[in-house]
């Protein structure tokens, strides 16, 4: 199981911005790693789901990734939220970043997540999430997509997934930072 909860891709945004050119919604390297001894970082997360005409979820998206320990992941649409940018901003980034631009898709009308994830470095019982490097508290929302996923940054493709086969034992300990507890709270939120 991998240690680390929260990827923190590289956004194509970040090259936008030179280092040290002034953005004030993003920080250095090191400034990061000192935020991050001190206070908890905020993140969205999107469990991508495919829907039927009756509204329920036929399909689960999962990105398989490297780790930072060279290992295979799955994990979900993830990452922090940056100073002045709305939680929906923050959203519309990550699934453009992780899954494409023609993914289309569907953001809720009130941006009120399904499940809110807590991320500790160091887990105390078998149903915390964590991350080694961080507190993080993360915003999680199911969302539907319509259009195709073309995984970008740094997962390498997207899966398409049963619920049913989302919750084998084999799936589960492919989820990094024991992210099956926050998606099946968010499974759970949308009756799957």
């Amino acid at each position: 199981m991998s240690i680390v909860g929260t990827p923190d891709p590289q956004d194509p945004d970040d090259s936008v911005v030179q280092p040290g050119a002034g953005d004030a919604g993003w920080l250095t390297e090191k400034q990061l790693d000192e935020a991050r001894r001190h206070l908890p970082m905020v993140y969205v997360e999107a469990l991508p789901v495919r829907i039927d005409d009756a509204g329920r979820v036929v399909q689960v998206g999962l990105l398989l990734r490297v780790s930072d320990t060279d290992s295979m992941t799955r994990t979900i649409v993830s990452g922090r939220v940056r100073f002045g940018e709305s939680v929906r901003d923050a959203l519309a980034r990550h699934l453009e970043n992780d899954i494409g631009p023609i993914a289309f898709p569907q953001l809720p009308l009130s941006i009120v997540p399904q499940a809110v994830g807590e991320y500790f470095p160091v887990p105390t019982n078998a149903s915390d999430l964590f991350d080694g490097r961080q507190h993080a508290v993360s915003l999680a929302f199911v969302v539907p997509v319509t259009g195709t996923c073309q995984p970008r940054t740094d997962a390498l493709e997207l899966t398409w997934l049963s619920p049913a086969e989302l919750r084998s034992p084999r799936v589960q300990a492919d989820l990094e930072g024991n992210r099956g507890v926050l998606i099946e709270r968010l499974l759970a939120a949308v009756g799957a």
